[in-house]
């Protein structure tokens, strides 16, 4: 199982154990894909702004995600949820996808990478 976890100002630790055929390379496919959804206000992607909060992946290629979103009234709230599920059900090892949208911790620009600072000017 994989265990993904966002902190504020630190670096996502990924904590692996073996996974039947190419554990390390489902993650990154996973982390890939979450790479291409994009929050519609913000041109950065959504792993990049921190949004993805954990990140399961058990030996059968079943995916679990909790994320949130930059607000709770964020205009997305109710399709966010189903375009991730939506691109990481296309990766190839993914079982199946559950995507739980939490709001505790609230997002902080603190989570956002160093990348998606420094494409928002903000470094």
């Amino acid at each position: 199982m994989f265990r993904l976890a966002r902190f504020a100002r630190q670096p996502a630790p990924v904590v692996a154990e073996p996974v039947a055929g190419d554990g390390a390379a489902i993650e990154e496919r996973i982390v890939a894909a979450l790479r291409t959804v994009f929050d519609p206000e913000i041109p950065v992607n959504i792993y990049d702004l921190g949004l993805i909060y954990a990140l399961d992946v058990d030996r059968a290629g079943a995916v679990a995600i909790r994320m949130t979103l930059t607000a709770p009234a964020c205009p997305v709230a109710g399709m966010m949820p189903g375009l991730v599920e939506s691109a990481v059900r296309k990766v190839d090892g993914v079982t199946g996808v559950a995507v739980e949208l939490v709001w505790d911790p609230p997002w902080t620009r603190e989570r956002m990478s160093d990348e998606a600072r420094l494409q928002l000017g903000m470094l």
